[in-house]
């Protein structure tokens, strides 16, 4: 009986290591202590506001900041003093420690818990819409080091061999695409600003834009781009393109665009 009671615990340990791996306990976080034969010195406790567990025998016990296994390394050698060889095992039942960190104005800055293991495109999906976001530039800073993550490839293309596992204390960087903006302005219904996405050309723009005025002169749009700090000026014939099919004429359009579409009486 003792020897199945031996391998359940160690068992169950396995168990909890797998699932917390990398995990470190935080204020807030339920535990659940168990001492081997010992169940006078077993408790399930909560981690206190200033990081510590109490203990029946042991007392208070730095918690916060260790993952499981190491405050069961460190329980077993407070316990040596009172039972000959313990075995502990330290298995968190609820996780409250769990906070990632957003900011870079393309979605609301904000702390989130994340409900146990959680991988990015799940989170992301959760964020709601990135209509202002450059996914292009977003980045993931973890114990101060930035990991390589194409968040356009993971959430746009569906690329998910990009997908990562996010850890608590994860700071996620997801900036505004200020810089991928187009702007469709002149004879146009709806003159605005788009956001550049892969592909997007000419016409597309200009619809967006609520398509042209009664007075727009459509074969004399104009395409201001910077180039080396030079500005580039494109002639687009879009009235060709709409009637005679001339494909040549939807050229595609980069950030920073100024799509100009002139006006004339006749």
């Amino acid at each position: 009986m003792k020897k199945v009671l031996f391998f359940m615990i160690f068992f169950l340990a396995f168990l909890s290591v797998a699932f917390a791996n990398g995990y470190l306990i935080g204020d807030g976080d339920t535990l659940q202590i168990s001492v081997w034969g010992e169940p006078e010195l077993s408790a399930v406790t909560i981690v206190r506001p200033d990081g510590k567990i109490t203990l029946p025998a042991v007392g208070d016990v730095m918690a916060s900041g260790y993952k499981p296994r190491e405050l069961a390394g460190k329980l077993t050698e407070d316990l040596r003093k009172i039972v000959k060889e313990p075995i502990v095992t330290v298995t968190v039942t609820g996780i409250t420690n769990n906070k990632v960190y957003v900011f870079g104005g393309g979605v609301p800055s904000g702390v989130h818990n994340l409900p146990g293991r959680t991988s990015l495109l799940r989170f992301l999906c959760r964020l709601g819409s990135f209509k202002s976001a450059d996914l292009e530039r977003a980045y993931i800073v973890r114990e101060g080091k930035k990991l390589d993550v194409n968040f356009y490839n993971l959430f746009v293309k569906g690329d998910l061999s990009k997908d990562v596992m996010l850890k608590a204390e994860d700071i996620i960087y997801i900036p505004d695409n200020e810089l991928n903006k187009i702007y469709v302005i002149g004879a146009v219904n709806e003159p605005k600003y788009v956001f550049y996405r892969e592909n997007i050309r000419i016409l597309d723009a200009i619809l967006e834009a609520g398509g042209f005025t009664k007075f727009a002169k459509e074969n004399d749009v104009l395409v201001l781009r910077k180039k080396a700090g030079q500005t580039e000026t494109i002639v687009v014939k879009t009235k060709d393109l709409m009637k005679e099919g001339d494909i040549k004429e939807n050229i595609a359009l980069e950030p920073g665009d100024f799509v100009i579409v002139k006006e004339g009486i006749f």
